[in-house]
């Protein structure tokens, strides 16, 4: 129990890193960038499920707020998660925790975990649209098309790409035996 447990958590840290890896990959925008941040969260919470995804979200928001250039564009610091996109980057936390949460109240298949990343889509682009109104002090309808309905696009097809990789790296993972998935808790 003990070893499966660092297991999850190791898995964990993983995930903050590969989360740091993608925030690198971006495609300039006007207000906010498309990075490949949003992939990585819910390939977390696809394959790692509700607690250690988004423990691996707590890591990587961490990370960043003590300044290291964890954020896309190589950016750190709490000036970051104060600024235009630092709702979206909370929003990972909240994220990881409801898309592992359907895949684990449901079941870790190909169809729920596209109906789990694009909720948790939703909740990222809520999460992200809600600060960039107050940071920017933009009208609702300017931060929601902007800031949400801009990168429903790409948001679903990195929801499609997560659930696919994700639900096939977790078959892996447990028909390996690298991982249990019985019960994985952090106490």
């Amino acid at each position: 129990m003990r070893n499966e447990r660092l297991r999850w958590m190791l898995l964990s840290a993983v995930f903050a890193a590969v989360t740091a890896v993608f925030s690198q990959i971006t495609i300039p925008l006007p207000l906010i960038p498309i990075t490949g941040q949003t992939l990585a969260v819910g390939l977390a919470a696809t394959i790692l499920g509700s607690r250690y995804g988004t423990l691996a979200m707590i890591i990587y928001v961490l990370l960043g707020a003590v300044g290291l250039p964890v954020f896309s564009g190589a950016s750190g610091g709490l000036q970051v998660l104060a600024g235009k996109s630092g709702g979206y980057i909370f929003g990972f936390i909240l994220t990881a925790y409801i898309t592992g949460l359907i895949l684990e109240k449901t079941r870790f298949s190909i169809g729920w975990a596209l109906v789990a990343n694009h909720v948790g889509m939703v909740v990222t682009l809520v999460c992200g649209v809600i600060q960039l109104k107050y940071v920017l002090d933009i009208p609702w309808s300017a931060a929601i098309m902007s800031g949400g309905v801009s990168f429903l696009l790409v948001g679903v097809i990195k929801a499609v790409l997560a659930a696919w990789i994700g639900i096939k790296v977790r078959e892996r993972l447990v028909s390996n035996r690298l991982v249990q998935v019985d019960k994985p808790t952090l106490s």
